[in-house]
């Protein structure tokens, strides 16, 4: 039986395609990735797959297969490399501060601060909300107002000392 047309299921077809294109697979990976360990390792797995799979390769095919199946492997590898790049570039919280009584004591002061706000004179609350959340500056707020600076730092320090007030007792 000619070995073209063999299984590769064979113990000695299978060995024959081992010597014969395991290093150049490595060498294959080596030059794509830098790294002999991790190329060696995809080359192992490459061969594994190819048992695995042995029934439906033919020896003919086999060479192809492990080119594939290796290439494959390390672009699965490399993927899964950016994801694990990406993911441990995210901020991550402690679960300390994320307890369940964290949570509900910071949700009830903010609850708390934005009465607060909301309690404030209409002038006061125009003014800290302008500079605090829309980030404008004094001048811009006056401006828009049609106050003096003076008078939208007056508001402000009021709204701010009011503020403190209410933080102190909470």
């Amino acid at each position: 039986m000619e070995l073209s047309s063999r299984s590769v299921c064979d113990q000695p077809v299978f060995s024959k395609l081992f010597t014969t294109h395991a290093q150049t697979i490595r060498n294959h990976i080596y030059y794509k990735c830098g790294d002999v360990e991790q190329a060696e390792d995809i080359m192992q797995e490459a061969f594994i797959k190819l048992w695995n799979n042995c029934k439906k390769v033919f020896f003919d095919k086999a060479k192809a297969f492990l080119y594939k199946v290796a290439t494959n492997l390390f672009y699965n590898q490399v993927a899964h490399q950016k994801v694990r790049l990406e993911y441990a570039g995210l901020p991550h919280s402690s679960k300390n501060i994320e307890s369940p009584d964290f949570i509900m004591e910071e949700k009830e002061f903010m609850d708390k601060l934005q009465n607060a706000i909301a309690d404030l004179p209409e002038g006061q609350r125009e003014v800290f909300l302008l500079n605090r959340i829309d980030k404008k500056t004094y001048n811009e707020i006056a401006e828009m107002l049609g106050i003096s600076v003076k008078a939208v730092e007056k508001r402000m320090h009021n709204a701010l000392k009011e503020l403190r007030k209410l933080v102190k007792n909470i």
